[in-house]
């Protein structure tokens, strides 16, 4: 008899950078008033939670106070896991209030498009907010005026940041400092659509007309050159082609394309948006079924139900000379198209092999009503 299952754990909630940010910040601006620490510090969360946080590091100079928090991202892979996050804080002129400034390892917006405006350190709206209600709080619980200049910084940041897209949205020489809520769900996904949402918005203000979302590097790559795109009109959307279409219907560009290797278009094409291995595989029955109506013979299509991954299936109608790609890029565009109706876009969908060579192609066509029919 099979024992009982242990149930699976539950996975640890952790901090955004934000959170962090701000409980460095009002730990070295309590300092500054008071002369002393606070270890734990404890600060408000936009939904109104309380979170306290043990400090890392503390230094208190002549001209300024600092302290330094470590980010725990719980069970997320996050990035900046592990990353020490500081804040400095400096008495400001009178009148001046709270500003912001980007310290190593905290990146400038250089491009339109952004929440926050080129020229600004890549401190996002609610962490700036976050902070500034903790100090201000501080400010008047000891009657001064809350004139200071908050610098972030996050140690070893300029490195962390090549393994984020804040190269390609134009935040340049570090991290952003992100967060809505203050805390990070596992496996959330929420960073990369942020992402994906903030790379529209680049790409739109700066008066991109064509976008191609990507499910990788090689398709990205392939599509690159297929266009001829300059790399602000390229959406690494992965396996989240479901959320970059519905953000682009409310926020639409002229032409999209959707780029991908065969195994994940064909995913999207039976019917999938979130093209994660976990959603599901492909049906290779189903496939086999396409194959033969579009020409190969049942040897072949018995095969390719049979098949070892969807790249055999598709190099065994090649060899029947079955044009599966295109059927597969026409199913595929039946199921993105009705994501983005109601604007006025005409969509694309491409397939390539894993050396990049193009292997299907669903031309572009307008996504409205009346739009042209592809169903094979």
């Amino acid at each position: 008899m099979l024992g009982a299952m242990e149930p699976t754990p539950k996975l640890r909630h952790g901090w955004t950078t934000g959170a962090c940010a701000t409980a460095a910040a009002k730990a070295a601006y309590a300092d500054l008033l008071t002369g002393t620490f606070p270890d734990p510090v404890e600060i408000r969360l936009p939904g109104g939670q309380s979170a306290a946080f043990a400090l890392a590091e503390w230094d208190r100079a002549e001209s300024h106070a600092s302290a330094g928090v470590i980010k725990d991202a719980g069970d997320d892979p996050d990035v900046t896991h592990g990353a020490l996050v500081r804040a400095k804080i400096t008495p400001g002129a009178a009148g001046t209030g709270i500003i912001f400034r980007a310290g190593p390892g905290v990146g400038m917006v250089t491009r339109p498009g952004l929440a926050i405006p080129p020229g600004e350190p890549a401190i996002n709206p609610v962490p700036r907010q976050m902070i500034r209600a903790a100090l201000e709080e501080l400010a008047a619980l000891h009657g001064v005026a809350c004139d200071v200049v908050v610098e972030i910084s996050v140690q070893d940041g300029e490195i962390l940041a090549q393994r984020t897209l804040n190269g390609r949205l134009g935040i340049v020489g570090g991290l952003s400092i992100l967060g809505t809520t203050g805390i990070v769900v596992p496996f959330s996904c929420s960073a990369w659509i942020h992402s994906i949402h903030r790379g529209i918005d680049v790409a739109r203000a700066s008066g991109i007309t064509h976008l191609a979302g990507a499910t990788g590097n090689n398709s990205e790559n392939a599509v690159r050159a297929l266009h001829h795109m300059p790399e602000t009109a390229l959406i690494e959307m992965g396996d989240f082609v479901g959320g970059m279409l519905k953000y682009l219907k409310s926020h639409p560009v002229p032409r999209v394309t959707i780029a991908g290797g065969v195994a994940k278009m064909t995913k999207l094409a039976q019917g999938r948006l979130d093209l994660h291995s976990k959603r599901g595989e492909v049906d290779l029955p189903v496939l086999a079924g396409l194959a033969a109506q579009i020409g190969c013979n049942a040897d072949i299509a018995a095969r390719i139900a049979q098949a070892n991954t969807t790249a055999e299936a598709f190099e065994l109608a090649q060899s029947a000379g079955a044009a599966l790609g295109d059927a597969i890029a026409a199913q595929a565009w039946q199921t993105a198209a009705p994501l983005l109706e109601g604007c006025q876009t005409e969509l694309e969908i491409v397939l390539f092999d894993r050396t990049g060579n193009l292997v299907g192609r669903a031309p572009f066509a307008p996504v409205g009503p009346h739009a042209r029919n592809r169903l094979v």
